[in-house]
């Protein structure tokens, strides 16, 4: 509210509205003027999180089973059924434990003291008791305690990556009036609440506190941003649902048919409760969880560490990324491009761009202002005498570098000449040089020609998105002071020009992004011709896109924005509420989005975004704990393998959920037609939870773990709203189960040529067996033979175990009782091992059959 108001301004507002007020009424005033507190997130108790794991309406209905299971006197059921429903609201509730700390993150970003001068007074007080109006005094090494306008500055240059995410240090001047329509990084006159000051010295006067701080809005932007649930979070939910109803009323309708048949109507519920059990996939929270697990894993080894589980199945189904330029799409390290100037000169240039210079090497590492480092850097490349240059010219005088002159100079013995280096920008240096270097090497006038050549390269070069310096030079025939008047009548040398590059990896995986059908954007504190630059170069803006402006932003309506967003691929210089709005508006068209960053000023955007991705290496902890993923990386490569990762569980998701409802479905058939058709019961109880908790569950996790499959990236992303339940999942559901109800019924019927006893084992074995076999089908959409037997050994080693469970049950005396089988013949045995196998022929006959059509 203070940004169109003067330094005076300020201090009258303040000053003029305590007037006549006692200490104690200003101490109040204070208080009320700024409040310095971040709110803190309300979070709810361990309990209360643990017991809403239990408002799912399929784990409602297994806990009306088990109540009936206790009232029934039926205790095994009671006991599986509680231990599989506490253990996944164990699960949930272990999610929620590790949730995001951003708030707490941004209260130790705010600096512990401030510099303040009151009543004339300099005293170090607690940042929290700062107030608007107060004077604060900053050197550099201070952290900024608060928002503030600028009254004084020396060479001030503060650090605001947090903020903006940009790491070179902006250049302040208090002389610049600036409007709240600037970009953060643009407003030169003010300072921000935990920048880092990293040169020079000020005094500013405080205009925000607590939430009114760029920090503190950041910190409401985070309270305010609700998460959004994952597609497969609302495909669950919604299939979850679905589920329920049909379950219900097939159990309602078989308790009906049971008590019609003369059952007594505890014996039919008890019956009813079984079918609801076998019904209900209560592995699959379990497998999904492990899915989820396994990918993460997986993800791990490849540098992408994923806080939420669910998270990694929604990067499958991305169809938008924003990535920020600075460190994820290039290298965060600026380096020497090009340099301008006649061969014959170029030592000169570099020896110039080293000298007048304040980087410092410790144990061979460059430390400085990232732009100053990159002439090291480059000097170092192609020379490697500078430990013996610096040594032997070592600085005797020097200008210092301020935002005014916008020049640098430093004096040196350059063999016996006394040299003045010049550095500065190309504009302001350029005006003051009066000769320059030839191409023999010899001081020349400066013509308007050479001048007119100089300017046009500059301008080449920044339009290309380049930071250029110019370098010039002076000698002296004695020893002398340095003033301000030397920085004139200098000869130019030449010009050299940095960019932060590109990784290597950036561009490949830019069109890898294209190709999966997803759009990359960027998003970035930078200047726009920069960040244009640089996302030409690796192929985020192509012909026909836009690249604009925060404040460019701020102008359009959201009617506007929405018409314009498909083309716009660069976003420049813009706010946190720029990103929360930019990814928002992509939301609102349906699609998923990923959002990338490093600074407190990206983690609303972050956690608004449906895959949040922080930078492990660059990252601050208010972005890392604000993500649902992290790169250890910092590299946007690694998001494209994550895509695939996602998309390849998600695929693997599916097919666990195809495999079980399919073998519940035989399940449900065979009781449905046995009810129908005047049979006894083809099941105990207890069959049903063999089937549903062995039988089920360790295929099912086997299809979880098949490897990865690299055509997927092919693929469109998915729909938020798409279904699990499509019309041609259903079918196939629906095909398979009664494949496999076939099989079960006709051993059933063999059997009951024997007894009641034999057919209902005989079913159980045959629908067990079937299932383990339908395990190899389940695995993906080709034939086994296509897919590989041995590709996912997981699969190989379900179906033995599965086996051999099984074979302790029908062999094993004490198991034959507990599980309530019967003693088959090996005519029996045999008809089960055949009729088990045939729904797997039938399937992998009519897979190779699209196997072949989809190849012609």
């Amino acid at each position: 509210m203070f940004y169109n108001k003067s330094s005076e301004e300020v201090l009258k507002e303040f000053e003029s509205s305590t007037d006549g007020l006692s200490e104690a009424q200003v101490t109040d005033h204070r208080e009320k003027y700024g409040e310095n507190k971040l709110q803190e997130k309300k979070k709810k108790s361990t309990l209360l999180v643990f017991a809403e794991q239990f408002k799912d309406l399929l784990v409602i209905i297994l806990i009306v089973a088990a109540l009936i299971s206790i009232a029934t006197g039926d205790v095994e059921s009671t006991v599986v059924i509680l231990a599989v429903i506490t253990l996944n609201a164990i699960l949930g509730t272990v999610q929620y434990v590790k949730a995001e700390k951003s708030l707490e993150s941004l209260k130790k970003l705010s600096a512990p003291v401030a510099k303040v001068i009151r009543d004339g007074q300099q005293l170090e007080i607690p940042a929290s008791e700062l107030v608007v109006g107060d004077i604060i005094k900053l050197e550099a090494g201070d952290v900024v305690p608060s928002d503030g306008r600028l009254l004084e500055a020396y060479s001030l240059k503060i650090n605001e990556s947090a903020l903006t995410g940009e790491s070179e240090a902006v250049e302040k001047d208090p002389s610049v009036i600036d409007s709240e329509k600037v970009a953060l990084g643009d407003q030169k006159n003010m300072v921000f609440s935990s920048s880092l000051v990293t040169y020079g010295r000020g005094l500013a006067v405080i205009t925000a506190v607590g939430h009114d701080t760029e920090l503190g809005k950041i910190a409401d932007l985070i309270s305010n941003t609700a998460e959004r649930k994952t597609p497969l979070q609302v495909n669950m939910d919604n299939f979850s649902k679905k589920l329920s109803i049909i379950i219900i009323l097939i159990c309602v309708l078989v308790f009906g048919l049971s008590v019609y048949r003369g059952e007594t109507i505890m014996d039919a519920l008890l019956f009813a409760v079984a079918l609801a059990v076998a019904a209900i996939p209560e592995a699959l929270s379990s497998i999904i969880t492990i899915s989820l697990a396994i990918g993460t894993s997986r993800m791990a080894k490849e540098n992408a560490i994923v806080k939420e589980l669910k998270a990694v199945e929604g990067l499958g189904c991305v169809s938008i990324i924003c990535s920020d330029k600075t460190g994820t799409l290039t290298q965060n390290k600026m380096t020497v491009e090009d340099v301008y100037c006649y061969p014959t000169n170029k030592q000169t240039l570099l020896i110039s761009s080293i000298m007048c210079n304040d980087t410092a090497i410790v144990d061979g590492e460059t430390f400085g202002d990232p732009t100053e480092t990159a002439f090291v850097d480059y000097y170092m490349a192609n020379n490697d005498d500078y430990t013996e240059m610096m040594a032997t010219h070592p600085r005797i005088g020097e200008l210092p570098f301020d935002s005014e002159r916008k020049l640098m100079s430093t004096l040196h013995d350059m063999e016996g000449k006394i040299t003045m280096f010049t550095k500065g920008a190309p504009d302001v240096l350029i005006e003051r040089c009066g000769y320059f270097l030839d191409a023999n090497g010899q001081v020349a006038l400066l013509n308007e020609e050479e001048k007119e050549k100089i300017k046009q390269k500059n301008f080449d070069y920044s339009s290309g998105g380049l930071r250029v310096l110019a370098f010039a030079m002076k000698t002296y025939d004695a020893l002398k002071e340095l003033n301000f008047d030397d920085e004139k009548d200098l000869v130019f040398i030449g010009l050299e020009a940095e960019m932060d590059p590109p990784r290597v990896e950036s561009a490949p995986a830019v069109a890898d992004c294209i190709k999966a059908g997803i759009k990359p954007i960027m998003i970035t504190g930078d200047h726009k011709v920069t960040a244009s630059a640089i996302a030409k170069k690796i192929g985020i803006l192509q012909d026909g896109d836009k690249a604009i402006t925060g404040p460019e932003l701020d102008e359009m309506d959201d009617e506007t924005l929405a018409k314009e967003l498909p083309h716009i691929s660069v976003y420049a210089r813009v706010s946190p509420d720029n990103k929360i709005r930019i990814v928002n508006a992509w939301q609102e068209l349906g699609h998923i989005v990923a959002m990338t960053g490093d600074g407190v000023n990206d983690a609303p955007a972050l956690k608004q975004a449906d895959i949040g991705i922080a930078m492990g290496i660059t990252g601050t902890e208010v972005s890392k704990d604000a993500s649902a993923m992290i790169l250890t990386d910092d590299n946007f490569a690694t998001i494209i393998k994550s895509v695939l990762n996602g998309r390849n569980i998600y695929a693997n998701i599916k097919n666990a959920i195809k495999f079980l409802l399919s073998g519940n479905a035989a399940g449900i058939f065979s009781v449905l037609y046995a009810s129908l058709a005047g049979l006894p019961a083809p099941f105990a109880a207890v069959h049903l939870l063999f089937i549903n908790l062995l039988t089920d569950s360790l295929p099912a996790l086997a299809i979880s773990m098949e490897p990865s499959n690299e055509e997927l990236i092919k693929d469109k992303p998915r729909s938020r709203d798409e279904s699990i339940l499509t019309k041609a999942f259903v079918g196939e559901v629906g095909f398979q189960g009664i494949l496999i109800a076939i099989a079960t019924m006709a051993a059933f019927y063999i059997g009951y040529e024997t007894s009641t006893e034999a057919a209902m084992t005989m079913a159980f074995s045959t629908l067990c067996l079937a299932r383990l076999w339908h395990g190899f089908n389940s695995r993906g959409k080709q034939s086994i033979f296509k897919l590989g037997l041995t590709t996912n050994v997981y699969t190989i080693g379900a179906f033995f175990l599965g086996l051999i469970l099984l074979s302790l049950v029908l062999f094993v005396p004490f198991l034959e009782e507990v599980f309530s089988v019967a003693v088959l013949s090996w005519a029996q045995i045999g008809w089960i091992a055949l009729l088990a196998f045939l729904p797997t022929v039938v399937i992998q006959i009519k897979k190779i059959i699209v196997d072949h059509m989809e190849n012609k």
